[in-house]
């Protein structure tokens, strides 16, 4: 059975930085996709980055150059490090998995950020 555990989550203020994590289990996941996603109060999910499994990235345009995403194949665990985080960046983010037809998802993690 396929587990997304995600962790990191929290409180920061303006100009903070959090660091994500989400650990999967249950299989290798060294040929999924790997990323994230949030979704802030009122709004629908977003994408927010990906990994492949060769290391390309893609980012949200509002986070790039402050997020960066990255994988240990061998950990089966994908980051998510967020810099200079804003108060839009409220959210509870999500780990996502994929893989031709199959998704899988975390129970989220929240980041609140306030002054």
């Amino acid at each position: 059975q396929v587990q997304l555990v995600e962790s990191g989550g929290g409180s920061v203020q303006p100009g903070g930085s959090l660091r994500l994590s989400c650990a999967a289990s249950g299989r290798t996941f060294s040929d999924y996709e790997m990323g994230w996603f949030r979704q802030a109060p009122g709004k629908e999910r977003e994408f927010v980055a990906t990994i492949t499994r060769s290391g390309r990235t893609d980012y949200l345009p509002s986070v790039y150059g402050r997020f960066t995403v990255s994988r240990d194949n061998a950990k089966n665990t994908v980051y998510l490090q967020m810099n200079s985080l804003k108060l839009e960046n409220t959210a509870v983010y999500y780990c996502n998995v994929r893989h031709l037809a199959e998704s899988y998802w975390g129970q989220g993690t929240q980041v609140t950020v306030s002054s």
